[in-house]
């Protein structure tokens, strides 16, 4: 059978969201259709949360992920926004820092962009460090969007 690199990023990635969210306590749940908005279920506490996994390599020392899907079949290539209201949590796996970083979508506007690094010129200014992002958020914040 044929290797499909994207779907093996994607496994990885999965994998590495179960094992970290097992790490900080949490029981993972999987769906039965990979038709579902989210990858996996996290349960801790009497609460459940719908996590979508995305595999991301850092560049220029930023990790980005744009609130979207995009897929290609014989009608095309199409592009679907991120449905907040369908997921809780995005989970960034970077294999570049092997890695975890968890956000709410809701919390930003189409986009988000962690630095792994540093930036060159010593902003800190509006700089989302990804270290922050480290430990699964508890509390559902709605506040209005910020960044990208």
């Amino acid at each position: 059978m044929a290797a499909h690199h994207t779907k093996d990023k994607g496994d990885l990635g999965t994998a590495k969201a179960h094992a970290d969210l097992v790490s900080q306590g949490f029981v993972v749940l999987f769906p039965a259709t990979e038709h579902a908005a989210f990858d996996l279920v996290a349960y801790r506490d009497s609460t459940f949360h719908r996590v979508q996994v995305k595999y991301r390599t850092a560049h220029l020392g930023a990790i980005s992920v744009r609130f979207r899907s995009v897929w290609a079949d014989r009608h095309g290539t199409h592009m679907k926004p991120l449905d907040k209201d369908e997921i809780d949590v995005l989970c960034i796996y970077c294999p570049d820092t092997d890695s975890c970083y968890y956000v709410r979508p809701n919390n930003h506007r189409q986009s988000v962009t962690l630095r792994v690094s540093p930036t060159r010129s010593g902003q800190v200014r509006g700089i989302l460090t990804a270290e922050a992002f480290r430990v699964f958020p508890e509390v559902q914040l709605r506040t209005s969007p910020t960044g990208g």
